[in-house]
């Protein structure tokens, strides 16, 4: 890293959808320790330290600093990381960013989602105060009560309350700058990114009342309440909020639902959802989110294409009971009776005689049922 850029840690494929994460005050990027790698399962996740925090320099901000100076430097990594356009989720003053961005800079936010945050922090007046506090005394003071308005009673992490006492005092000071001057709430109307917001219901720095009031502003925004949870949520309710980020970015899968059902038809869908186990959940999502959301739904090749390769793919390995269902999805993908022969032809000469001939067999059946007709 140069000491222009903040410090990150990128995970999951680089040819997934960009997912960037900001962090609170005080910690690091490990507040998403328990959350993240979840998370790169489906996207390439960026998560990023503020200024003074973690491995991000002191130098990036100084005192008077804003908010918008912040989304400066989110926007500046994302550059230099080829990314154009991301969703978003941030934690307190990483939340401040993602609203700073979604409102002045709507052409790069996708997707956004604030956590334990607010359009304003309570006025300028109680940061000012920390702020000069940090720059008389430095963090120890702080760092000694972090438990008590990160955490509910008798949790911690040990790790981010290290990251406080590691931040660098001016840099810390100039992100409380940041927070007193910060009041986005009436920009808010203006959001147009789809937003979840994420309160922790024992939070005392942000309560659950500072985000119903962004989801009451947003169009179209919606609002999680997490029992149990204080402000650092995703530290300590890393389940909870890993289930709401999902629901909220993962159009794949819901786009996946669409697509198997146009391809296979709702009784076959509504037959699998209906033999679903806690067993089988897991698989079921995988193949809506990446057979059917990423695979299917990729525009180079047609569904005509996709259901001929398809059809050679399953001859090819014997899974004809697979063939079968997916000779019904060609003829609702528009492939004609003598299209899906020339397909099953084709195979007899790379995939063997034997193959093409249970291939037709089981072709034969299922266009006779089709037809009406007897097999």
């Amino acid at each position: 890293m140069t000491g222009k850029l903040l410090n990150h840690r990128a995970e999951g494929p680089t040819s997934a959808p960009p997912l960037l994460l900001g962090p609170s005050l005080g910690t690091s990027h490990a507040l998403w320790d328990k959350v993240a790698p979840e998370l790169s399962v489906t996207h390439r996740v960026v998560r990023w330290d503020l200024p003074g925090h973690g491995g991000s320099a002191a130098e990036l901000i100084g005192p008077g600093a804003a908010v918008g100076d912040l989304a400066d430097l989110v926007l500046a990594l994302a550059d230099s990381l080829g990314v154009e356009r991301f969703a978003y989720a941030g934690v307190s003053l990483g939340g401040a960013v993602g609203l700073q961005l979604a409102v002045h800079h709507p052409e790069r936010v996708s997707s956004l989602a604030v956590i334990c945050s607010s359009a304003h922090f309570n006025g300028a007046q109680p940061w000012e105060e920390r702020a000069a506090l940090v720059r008389r005394e430095g963090l120890a003071s702080l760092a000694e009560n972090a438990d008590a308005r990160w955490f509910t009673p008798g949790f911690t992490v040990p790790r981010l309350v290290q990251d406080h006492r590691d931040a660098d005092p001016a840099a810390y000071a100039a992100c409380c700058d940041a927070l007193a001057a910060f009041d986005l709430r009436d920009r808010l109307a203006q959001i147009s990114a789809p937003t979840l917001l994420i309160a922790g219901r024992d939070d005392p720095a942000t309560p659950p009342a500072h985000l119903r009031e962004i989801a009451d502003a947003v169009p179209g925004a919606a609002l999680v309440e997490i029992p149990g949870a204080s402000h650092l949520a995703p530290a300590q309710c890393p389940e909870a909020v890993l289930t709401a980020l999902r629901a909220h970015f993962d159009g794949a899968a819901r786009r996946g639902m669409e697509v198997r059902r146009e391809v296979l038809g709702d009784a076959h869908v509504d037959r699998a959802q209906a033999r679903q186990t806690p067993f089988t959940a897991r698989f079921q999502d995988f193949i809506s989110r990446y057979a059917w959301g990423e695979i299917w739904t990729d525009p180079t090749l047609s569904r005509r294409e996709r259901s001929m390769i398809t059809l050679t793919a399953l001859v090819a390995h014997g899974h004809y009971e697979e063939l079968a269902m997916h000779v019904r999805a060609a003829r609702r993908g528009g492939l004609t009776p003598d299209e899906i022969g020339a397909v099953l032809l084709q195979t007899a000469v790379y995939c063997g005689v034997p193959a093409a001939n249970s291939a037709f067999a089981t072709a034969q059946r299922v266009l006779a049922e089709e037809d009406g007709t007897p097999g």
